[in-house]
């Protein structure tokens, strides 16, 4: 019995996750969670570093974001990003810039 405890938590955290997605409404627009990231200096850099045909599809999904939201609209339910579609695209990027910028005030420091 105390095995399947673990389990039940994992699918009871997983639906929690979707639930708080749902409910941050960012997916009603087309955009995905890296979309929202608040731009200081490490997601500027680590979006500078994007891929131009993934800058391209960020620019297009904040676009359309900024129109519906302008129109007080949202995006018919079948075109909503799902949970299980979103992907962190910006996340390896934005990593990889934090570590250089740790690893070069470590150097400073010297």
């Amino acid at each position: 019995m105390a095995s399947r405890a673990p389990v039940a938590t994992g699918r009871l955290m997983l639906g929690l996750r979707k639930w708080y997605y749902n409910l941050c409404g960012f997916n009603k627009l087309g955009l995905l969670y890296d979309d929202t990231l608040y731009e200081d200096a490490d997601v500027k850099e680590a979006l500078r570093r994007l891929p131009e045909n993934v800058s391209n599809d960020r620019t297009f999904r904040i676009k359309r974001a900024l129109d519906l939201s302008m129109k007080q609209q949202v995006l018919p339910k079948d075109q909503w990003t799902k949970y299980e579609e979103d992907i962190n695209y910006l996340t390896p990027y934005l990593k990889e810039v934090i570590r250089e910028r740790k690893e070069r005030e470590e150097w400073m420091k010297k």
